[in-house]
């Protein structure tokens, strides 16, 4: 199955029927289309002459006004626009919006549109059908055609400041105990900062949907990678519930200790994200277990304006699990991590639903790709003898400004891409993953971290891994459960327990009768129906492979 996968992803499907995108062509600004999206998730809303966006407008036709949350859960925006009826052009796709009938079936349009139906192979596009047999939204991220290029890890992950690492001599941190230890020792001998804000050892972000920060950890620590919903025994095929492990047990102990000593930051139980964002904008939090994408492009920008990466603020990742002798499989190829639970759709208020199809192609297209994550040539980046890109120190610069990310840049981030290198076999498609310019760009203190460590980017600080079976990841299948289903109101209850419960667990006196009284509520909510549900799963998606 996987050598077919990767011969079929190696075909490079061309354009010729495309006429938005040629070289040297230019649409009228009178004729250029006006698309909607809405995303549902935080992000940085661009200037309205952005210069890359225009570009990417005359060459293709059509632009997008991309409008993020702000303020409200996604549930409660995606609810008031089904309630309301009316949608944005583009929208983030998932169970609750096809339910409501709001999103068009894409492959009733897509033969006409070959960048977009050969954007995955067949079997990896039957995971994405609904229950009608069609299919209403389109991987965003993880699709890649020939070779990966992975240098960050955008994954989770236990993550430390440099400059605790440097205090101690960059020593090798392989475990839990070894992780705490670590941090107790630099905060007793450095409790401030150098401006006198008081250091936190280690904080986590429980706020929402986004605590799985603090509840999933335990499937990690055993070895296992993210399946998100529960641990798959890659021998048995057998699911098991991470929650209810020795190991979960013995982590939140873990936790209660440090909680008790002052280590884990008392305010993480009740902090909103935007707490926590600012209080790691502070540098002042030696550690945290979290997805980079969750913090990394939120306190970047203050990074730099407050000179914090001069002090070793930056974060890196640690190999971290139970004890020593575990294989950690904190990172596994992006391309193994195919998310079939949400993607883009076109919504029902889409009043020209070929145009829109277009422009995601159009959009796949190599030389909008290259806009897209590189700028404009000679100005944004070079190009040396070799036709290797690279960024001079002034294009470095550049890139890096806050105001010309929004006036400049504009990558249409939450659009499909084909990740990888690009059709020159030689160019990552986005700068930051290309090798060498990703470690020159890097602030000091990583690039002296990753020195010290024998390795040049943040995936080898881990070590990377394949998926460990078709089945994987599973948090692709229970994200995208209905709540109107058995399996997915135990889900909701269980989680709904697992926030009550893991915070009074960790901060209990008595935590052994607080761990008992908690597995007495979740035990209440029947996992295991649940758990069989899963199970049927991953037998399904076994098989289906076979099959194919």
């Amino acid at each position: 199955m996987k050598k077919r996968v990767i011969a079929a992803l190696c075909v490079v499907v061309c354009m010729a029927g495309l006429v938005h995108v040629s070289k040297g062509s230019s649409v009228p600004d009178k004729n250029i289309k006006h698309f909607t999206a809405f995303f549902s998730v935080e992000g940085d809303t661009l200037e309205p002459n952005n210069e890359i966006r225009q570009k990417i407008a005359q060459l293709t036709g059509a632009d997008c006004e991309e409008i993020w949350l702000v303020g409200q859960t996604k549930e409660n925006a995606l609810n008031a626009y089904i309630v309301n009826g009316e949608y944005p052009d583009f929208i983030s796709g998932e169970v609750s919006l096809y339910e409501a009938n709001a999103l068009i079936p894409l492959d009733e349009y897509w033969d006409k549109y070959p960048n977009i139906k050969g954007y995955l192979t067949k079997e990896q596009w039957d995971r994405f059908r609904q229950a009608d047999g069609h299919i209403y939204w389109i991987p965003q991220f993880g699709v890649s055609h020939g070779e990966d290029v992975e240098v960050t890890h955008t994954g989770e992950a236990f993550w430390i400041q440099t400059r605790v690492l440097k205090w101690a001599g960059y020593p090798k941190i392989h475990t839990v105990d070894e992780y705490f230890d670590l941090i107790e020792r630099y905060v007793a001998a450095n409790p401030a900062m150098e401006d006198g804000t008081k250091n936190i050892p280690f904080t986590v972000l429980c706020d929402g949907w986004r605590y799985f920060c603090l509840e999933n950890v335990p499937q990690f620590l055993d070895g296992y990678p993210n399946d998100g919903s529960c641990i798959v025994d890659p021998d048995t095929l057998q699911v098991v519930d991470y929650n209810t492990t020795d190991t979960a047990q013995w982590y939140f102990k873990k936790l209660n200790e440090e909680f008790h000593k002052g280590i884990l930051d008392a305010e993480s139980f009740t902090a909103t994200y935007d707490d926590y964002l600012k209080k790691l904008s502070t540098g002042a939090v030696c550690g945290m277990p979290d997805q980079w994408w969750q913090f990394y492009y939120a306190i970047v920008g203050i990074y730099d304006q407050n000179g914090l990466r001069d002090l070793g603020c930056d974060y890196v990742p640690l190999p971290i699990t139970r004890e020593e002798g575990i294989k950690n499989k904190w990172h596994v190829t992006r391309s193994a991590e195919l998310d079939s639970s949400t993607g883009l759709s076109i919504t029902v208020s889409c009043q020209d639903i070929d145009g829109a199809m277009q422009f995601i192609s159009d959009l796949m297209e190599p030389e909008i790709v290259k806009l897209r994550f590189w700028g404009e040539e000679g100005i944004d980046y070079s190009v040396d003898e070799n036709g290797m890109f690279y960024m001079n120190e002034e294009q470095g610069e550049r890139r890096s400004d806050q105001e010309t990310a929004e006036n400049h840049f504009c990558s249409y981030s939450y659009f499909p891409k084909v990740e990888g290198l690009l059709p020159d076999g030689k160019n990552a498609f986005s700068m930051e993953y290309q090798s060498a310019e990703f470690l020159k760009n890097q602030p000091q203190d990583v690039r002296e971290c990753f020195e010290a460590y024998g390795v040049t980017n943040y995936v080898e600080m881990l070590g990377t891994n394949e998926a460990p079976g078709t089945w994987y990841p599973m948090y692709s299948y229970t994200t995208a459960l209905s709540v109107n289903s058995q399996a997915g109101q135990i889900r909701e209850q269980l989680d709904e327990v697992k926030h009550k419960w893991l915070p009074q667990v960790i901060m209990a006196d008595d935590f052994d009768t607080a761990w008992e009284n908690y597995m007495q509520e979740y035990n209440a909510c029947d996992p295991a129906a649940y758990l069989e549900d899963l199970q049927s799963e991953v037998n399904k998606r076994v098989e289906q492979d076979i099959s194919d």
